[in-house]
């Protein structure tokens, strides 16, 4: 047993200057000595900042904050942090439950590859977000101002290619986007490096899940009910499937039982964290073992969130943090076996 912590940073910036406080902020930290092992010296920097002034020129901005922040040039920033041309990243499970009323999920990983970041973030030029880091400049999952709450779902390498991570998608999605179709057209026309599941739920109630590889998207509409786990469903992309996905249909077999018990935010949000429920891992040392809960409701603009094994939860009126109402909470603790 081992404890654990996240921190809690809350930054209302300029996207440059949200960039140099996160940069001077995770100076010295372990995970930007992981970063600077698993990912490439150089990238097509060219290519990449072609594709950010498309979808999202803010985060260069952000990632030229980060390079001054961390005294690093912005090529190397690009790529630390940009996520684009990434090596392979192998296992990671991940289940979501999404309704018209809330998202649930599980993130399920290994704590050696974890930024240990929850991050509220208010730029001037783009909508405020909550969510956990992923590669600094990447998120895990989280939700906006205008209420679109997104996470990302490993499925293969099928087909692995140059392109955008998944964790940079949702970033961008959370910065630009105003509802699913928003982010749904974005999905559809970003380069993705390999086939991820999307869940996503907007405060009109709609909910989906999109089913990405790096030749085709596929979307999954839901009326007010849908899971999320780590293979695809449409029968068009089955064949990117992993060769075991045993477990990923057993838990969504799991989740697809939880509709008519008809819980709450809450008690769904207290089923995912809870250490007996079969969405809740301790495989740590195989890259699979649960790190956050993150949840949302979209009645009462409400994020519960929480890490493995914490007696601690943040509760968060996200609408009120967009309206200036700062959060006391500062760090996380929790428990993660080894």
């Amino acid at each position: 047993m081992s404890t654990f912590s996240v921190s809690v940073i809350q930054l209302r910036d300029r996207s440059f200057d949200i960039g140099l406080k996160m940069g001077q902020y995770m100076k010295n930290k372990p995970i930007l000595k992981t970063l600077e092992l698993i990912t490439k010296s150089e990238i097509d920097y060219k290519n990449m900042k072609a594709i950010f002034l498309n979808f999202a020129p803010h985060l260069l901005d952000e990632l030229d904050g980060l390079s001054q922040g961390l005294e690093i040039s912005p090529s190397r920033a690009a790529s630390l942090f940009s996520g684009y041309d990434m090596p392979k990243t192998e296992a990671m499970g991940c289940s979501a439950l999404i309704t018209k009323d809330y998202y649930v999920r599980n993130y399920d990983f290994s704590p050696a590859l974890y930024d240990g970041v929850f991050s509220l973030v208010q730029p001037e030029t783009a909508f405020a977000s909550a969510g956990y880091n992923l590669q600094i400049l990447g998120r895990h999952d989280g939700v906006n101002q205008e209420g679109i709450v997104v996470g990302l779902h490993f499925v293969s390498n099928n087909g692995y290619t140059k392109g955008i991570s998944p964790w940079t998608s949702i970033r961008m999605i959370l910065d630009t986007c105003s509802s699913i179709d928003d982010a749904i057209y974005m999905l559809k026309e970003l380069p993705h490096s390999a086939c991820y599941n999307f869940s996503l739920g907007d405060k009109q109630g709609n909910i989906a899940e999109v089913e990405a590889t790096p030749e085709k998207v596929i979307v999954r509409n839901g009326q007010s009910f849908m899971t999320c786990v780590n293979h695809f469903q449409d029968d068009s992309l089955k064949h990117k499937n992993r060769i075991s996905i045993e477990g990923s249909i057993e838990r969504n077999h799991y989740l697809l039982g939880l509709k008519d018990k008809n819980y709450t935010h809450r008690q769904m949000f207290e089923e995912f964290k809870s250490i007996k429920s079969p969405v809740f891992f301790t495989d740590y040392g195989n890259m699979f073992g649960t790190l956050h809960t993150f949840s949302y409701s979209h009645k009462d603009s409400r994020i519960l969130t929480t890490i493995a094994k914490s007696n601690q939860v943040l509760d968060i009126n996200f609408q009120d943090w967009v309206d200036g109402e700062e959060i006391n909470d500062r760090v996380l603790q929790g428990v993660i076996e080894v």
